[in-house]
């Protein structure tokens, strides 16, 4: 089967992953921590050969199969990819259309560390055909070269950066347990306050407590929230969902969106979905939970990712095997009791 060309990256909804969310490289990151960078790159060559095992993106990128299966049956099973499943929906509506899904391996690896990248690549047949290899410097300024619409990491200090450019981006974390996600529908998980729209309410929440933000918000609901740092995001998958809808497909389109808010929709939800609706945006399912945990009804939605910028909410929801990550924005920055924000902020290989 011959390989669809690339999207045109002016074009394509890029989305810009580290190896090491990609795929599992603990093991290759400590040898780096403890023996240091020469070790390290010794170890990658003399294990070239050996690919990489998935890591918590793995997901986002191509859904993976219950049984291992031939290289030939893999290829020709129709849907084995999350985004390559919107892709080929697109590609059968509109043939000539260059507005898909791509993704960018960003890697501060040397070249010779990135052959083994590349061999895992073929190996779990991922359609990824831009990798940016930066020899040690931080890849951030590329992704504006890239057209990056999203930004995954496993190190917080280069997610930070990346939202201080103006790019979505969020903090991945390795977790024990991952559920099955849909091979036919990729479905996107959103929390709203300082992921989609500004902190503006949460910091009066914490300045003057619950009462005063039910105040603030009903005085206010006719006046739209100001953009968080994933709203343009949310409008890259809301582009791609009005194709659908433009032929038809608006109940089976393979793209769903969810809000997860801590909100209450009586008291403070009429706001946010006011706010959505004056900047043009759908979300398919806003589901207000008001104070409760997001865990058990995102276990239930079972998204390909979520991004959430308070770690007690990231953290119960991996803990259920959700793909939960950390969006380092706002006012509700804090380091949870297990210092999961901060176990790993030295220079990392990535």
């Amino acid at each position: 089967m011959q390989k669809p060309n690339p999207p045109q990256m002016h074009n394509a909804i890029t989305i810009a992953v580290s190896s090491r969310v990609l795929f599992n490289m603990e093991k290759e990151q400590q040898i780096y921590k403890q023996r240091g960078v020469e070790e390290y790159i010794k170890y990658q060559e003399e294990h070239e050969q050996q690919p990489f095992s998935p890591g918590p993106a793995f997901s986002f990128v191509k859904v993976r199969h219950d049984q291992e299966e031939d290289a030939e049956k893999e290829l020709s099973t129709p849907h084995c990819r999350a985004l390559e499943a919107v892709n080929a929906r697109l590609r059968e509506l509109y043939p000539d259309s260059e507005e898909l899904f791509d993704v960018v391996l960003m890697t501060n690896n040397k070249a010779y560390v990135g052959l083994r990248l590349i061999n895992t690549i073929n190996h779990h047949q991922l359609a990824i055909e831009r990798i940016c290899m930066t020899g040690g410097n931080s890849p951030i300024g590329y992704l504006k070269a890239y057209h990056a619409n999203l930004y995954l990491s496993a190190d917080p200090v280069k997610v930070r950066e990346a939202l201080e450019e103006g790019i979505a981006a969020a903090t991945m974390f390795t977790q024990e347990k991952m559920a099955e996600v849909s091979e036919i529908q990729l479905r996107v998980a959103f929390d709203g306050d300082a992921v989609l729209f500004s902190d503006e309410s949460e910091r009066i929440f914490k300045a003057h407590g619950l009462q005063k933000f039910f105040e603030h918000e009903k005085t206010h609901e006719n006046k739209p929230l100001d953009h968080g740092p994933l709203k343009g995001f949310l409008e890259a998958l809301g582009k791609l969902q009005k194709k659908f809808y433009e032929k038809g497909h608006r109940m089976d389109c393979p793209i769903r969106t969810f809000l997860v808010t801590a909100r209450s929709a009586a008291s403070s939800g009429i706001r946010a979905l006011k706010t959505l609706r004056s900047w043009g945006l759908e979300i398919d399912e806003a589901l207000f939970l008001a104070g409760a945990p997001k865990g058990p009804v995102l276990e239930k939605i079972r998204p390909h990712i979520f991004f959430d910028d308070q770690m007690f909410h990231v953290e119960g929801a991996a803990e259920l095997g959700t793909v939960a990550c950390h969006v380092p924005y706002g006012i509700s920055q804090r380091v949870t009791k297990k210092g999961v924000m901060d176990k790993d902020t030295s220079p990392a290989h990535e």
